[in-house]
Parts: C-alpha cells; sequence; structure tokens
C-alpha cells in the first residue's frame, strides 16, 4: 500500500508553502507526483485564504482614518490645574550706604607752664579809733494820759410781781403723759424777761417742782404766752415776772 500524503492547511496569516518544501517532506519515490496532483480541495482552501488576507488588509486600509479617530475619543482626557504664577514680590529696597565717619583724632596739648610771682604779703596798718562822742541823757516825753470812757450802765430791767401780769394769751398748760402715769404734781417758778412787744424773750428755771418732766414742760408753755407790753414815761420797757405754773393731776 502506498502511503497516505500528509497535508496541512496553511493559516490564513501563514504565507503558502513552496512546492520544493512539499517535495521535500514527501518520501524520494513520491515527491514529483505529489507535487505535480495536488488536491483540488486544498488548493481551493488556499486560494480562499490569500484572497481573505488581502480582503482584511484592504478593509484594514480604508477604516485606518476611523479606528485612529475611535481610539482617540476612547482615551481619556487628563486635565490638570496650573495654579496662576505668583505677581512677583517688591524687591525690598538696597540700603544706602552710609560713609564710613571715623571721629577725628584727638590731640592732646600740654598747657604752657606759667610762672607766677607770689606778691609779699602786705605789712599790717594800724589806725587810731576816734575817741567816742559824748554821751547825751535823753529824758523819755511823758506819754499823754488816755481817757477811758466807760459805757454807761444797762437800765435795770423792771420786775413786776405775777400778780400785776396782764395776758394776751395765756399759757398752755399741757400736762406729761408719763407724769399722769406716775402721778407727778407740783409747782414751778419760771423766770420770764418780755420785751417790749409782749413777747418772752428769754425763759429760765426759777424754782424746780421736783419732777423734771414738769420743768421742762413748763419752760415750753410759757413761750405760748403773750403779755400786754409794760410803759414808763409813756416808754415802752422790757420787764421780767416770776410766773408760777402749777400742774395738778385731776381726780
Amino acid at each position: 500500500m502506498k502511503p497516505a500524503l500528509a497535508f496541512v492547511a496553511p493559516s490564513p496569516l501563514a504565507a503558502p508553502a513552496s512546492p520544493v518544501s512539499v517535495a521535500r517532506a514527501l518520501p524520494p519515490q513520491q515527491g514529483a507526483h505529489a507535487v505535480l496532483a495536488p488536491a483540488p480541495r486544498s488548493r481551493r482552501l488556499l486560494l480562499v485564504g490569500i484572497a481573505g488576507l488581502h480582503l482584511l488588509g484592504l478593509w484594514g486600509l480604508s477604516h485606518l482614518q476611523d479606528i485612529k479617530r475611535a481610539v482617540a475619543r476612547a482615551t481619556p482626557v487628563v486635565v490638570r490645574l496650573v495654579a496662576p504664577a505668583e505677581p512677583p514680590r517688591p524687591q525690598p529696597p538696597a540700603p544706602i550706604a552710609l560713609p564710613d565717619m571715623k571721629p577725628p583724632a584727638l590731640t592732646l596739648v600740654e598747657p604752657p607752664l606759667v610762672a607766677v610771682a607770689t606778691a609779699p604779703a602786705p605789712s599790717p596798718v594800724v589806725a587810731a579809733l576816734p575817741p567816742p562822742p559824748p554821751t547825751v541823757a535823753v529824758q523819755p516825753t511823758p506819754a499823754p494820759p488816755v481817757q477811758v470812757t466807760t459805757p454807761p450802765a444797762p437800765p435795770a430791767i423792771k420786775r413786776i410781781p405775777a400778780s400785776a401780769v396782764r395776758w394776751l394769751r395765756e399759757p398752755r398748760m399741757m400736762m406729761p403723759l408719763m407724769s399722769k402715769r406716775l402721778r407727778e404734781s407740783g409747782v414751778v417758778q419760771v423766770r420770764v424777761v418780755v420785751d417790749v412787744t409782749g413777747l418772752p424773750r428769754e425763759v429760765s428755771l426759777a424754782r424746780s417742782s421736783g419732777f423734771a418732766r414738769l420743768d421742762e414742760q413748763a419752760l415750753q408753755d410759757i413761750r405760748t404766752a403773750r403779755f400786754v407790753p409794760q410803759t414808763e414815761n409813756g416808754q415802752p420797757i422790757e420787764w421780767e415776772v416770776i410766773a408760777p405754773m402749777s400742774y395738778e393731776i385731776d381726780r
């Protein structure tokens, strides 16, 4: 039996095998016969594959620009935010170079020595004092006599007895409440100086009743009284009276 022919179909992307390579692969006694009479089906497949490769290449060339645009659209766009550049900062003014002021060198000048001649000490002068003048006895002048005028003594206040007193308004007689509770009673002698208009000018205690509350109440009550003015030789005068004021408890 003759051995079967071994044939490998080429891929669409692989190049077609040459007849020489096929003849090398076959045995020596069958090489020429195999090259001269290939199978018709395998040839058709080979031709179809070559035609498909050409068509694929033409299609790729015609759509190359569209592929580039699609790839460019699919590429992600990267946006970077760039910070604005900072304005240049003003440069500080350059320092002004001051001239190097060095103090002048001081030169010490020694003062010249001056010889001072000392004057001779003056001799003491003794002057004769004049004799003292004679003393004259001066008699003091007698002072004139000073006349001392004594003011006239004020007129004595006329005292009127209590029975001669006339009232324009009698004093009010108020019994202290505490004196009522303690049953204090008595007669208070009050000295009253009455002016020329009949008003009590000075009030003082002449004799106490023995109770301080009654004495104080009597001094207050006598100030509410009004007297008829007293006259002497037709002239109003001041006068005084010792007025008895009796405080008794009503039974």
